[in-house]
Formats: C-alpha cells, structure tokens, sequence
C-alpha cells in the first residue's frame, strides 16, 4: 500500500513541478515548437515518469535533473536571441518552396517533404492551382506562408473583395519523377499522349520533372522541372 501511495504523490508532486516548468518556459502553441523545445519537452517527461514510479532514489535528485533542462532551455533560448548563427541551428530557417512559380526541388528534399506533401500545403491553405502560386515558403512552424501571383483570379478577388470561381478540374499526371496512369485515365488521355505533349520517348526521361498538371480549362499540361532554373512551361 505505502509503494501505492507513494506513485500517487509522487505523480501528484511531478505533475506540479512540470507545471511550473512550463510557466518559466514560457506559452508556445504546438507548431511553433522547435527540435530543441521537443526533446527538452520529452525528457521532462520521462523524468517526471521516473520520479513517480521509483522508490529508490530522493526526489531531490529528479527535480534537479528537471531544473537542468529548464536552464539548459532558458539559456539557449537566450543565446539564440543574441546569436543568429545558434537561432538558425536551433529554430531552422525558412525555405522557399516556390519562387516565381518555380518548384524549388532541392529545398522540398531538405524540408523532407514530397511533392504530395507541398500540393496538399497549398490545398491546406486555399490554393488547388499552382498557377496561382507565387511564392510558397515553409516556415520553421512547419506551416507554409504563399504569396498569390500578381494575375491570379485569387490575388484579383482579395483585391475587390470577392468570392474567386470554382478552380477548373486539374489533375497531377507526373509526379517526382512518377507517371501516375490513373489520373490519365480519369482525364481519359494515353501514356503516348503524354509523351507527345512532353517531347519525349522513354518513361525514364520523367525523372527530370517536379511535377506535371493537366488543365481542363486550357487542355495543357503545366510542367515543372527539378531544376530550379527552369520555369515551367505549357504543353
């Protein structure tokens, strides 16, 4: 029973001291935690789990190994503020995603993310059409920030205050390099159709291209290199 109580109270005890903590740290809401907080954040808490489940050792020896993360904390976040070289290492830095309507391959593939991953962001924001697209920039949150082109419909109904039509139907036929045949069957095309539009003869050419978007509205296909120096072009 004593070995009951004492889980009881020292989860009890824990649970406040980690209240605290959290207080000092500071308010933070889940997407703007960095690496540093994450891992500061789980070690609090298998401490605070040790502590309660293991009679063997003081409770002094936790709360000091608590309050070490919590200065460890308040100092780095303190250095970062002061050092942009210690931020940038602690916090990332933002990465452009789109420039100028361009897909920046290489920093989709240092953000860890696919070109599913970046399609489904701009969707997660209000953009199904890349072509309205331009700037799209993956913030250190986790969260993207994107910049409509100046001729979009989007940027033009945000100017005079009104509701943009219904985007036309679009479907992603090539992506990272992929044919996907099921979207050219749902437009009802043929992989040599395909080919034709692109210029080229051998599926192993597609591994040059980002992404390709076929249009309903303009019966074109949008293409998108990896290079970043290529724009992309119509088909």
């Amino acid at each position: 029973m004593n070995a009951v109580w004492h889980v009881v109270f020292s989860s009890v005890v824990g649970f406040l001291f980690l209240f605290v903590v959290t207080k000092i740290m500071g308010k933070k809401q889940i997407a703007q935690l960095s690496f540093l907080d994450y891992v500061i954040g789980i070690s609090l808490g298998s401490i605070a789990a040790e502590m309660a489940t293991d009679s063997g050792k003081p409770f002094y020896f936790y709360f000091i190994a608590m309050a070490l993360y919590l200065v460890l904390d308040l100092l780095l976040t303190l250095l970062a503020v002061k050092a942009t070289f210690l931020k940038k290492l602690i916090r990332g830095r933002p990465l452009i995603l789109i420039e100028d309507g361009k897909i920046h391959y290489k920093n989709l593939r240092r953000s860890k993310l696919d070109i599913n991953d970046l399609l489904s962001l701009c969707r997660a924001k209000g953009y199904f059409d890349l072509r309205t697209v331009a700037y799209c920039i993956f913030e250190t949150s986790g969260e993207v920030s994107i910049l409509p082109s100046a001729g979009s419909v989007l940027a033009k109904s945000v100017e005079v205050g009104c509701t943009p039509p219904a985007p036309s139907l679009s479907k992603d036929v090539i992506e990272d390099g992929r044919l996907i045949e099921e979207a050219l069957f749902q437009i009802g095309k043929e992989k040599e159709w395909l080919f034709d539009r692109l210029g080229i003869s051998e599926e192993k050419e597609l591994k040059r291209i980002a992404l390709a978007t076929y249009y309903a509205d303009t019966d074109e296909v949008r293409v998108h290199p990896k290079e970043k120096t290529l724009h992309p072009i119509d088909v």
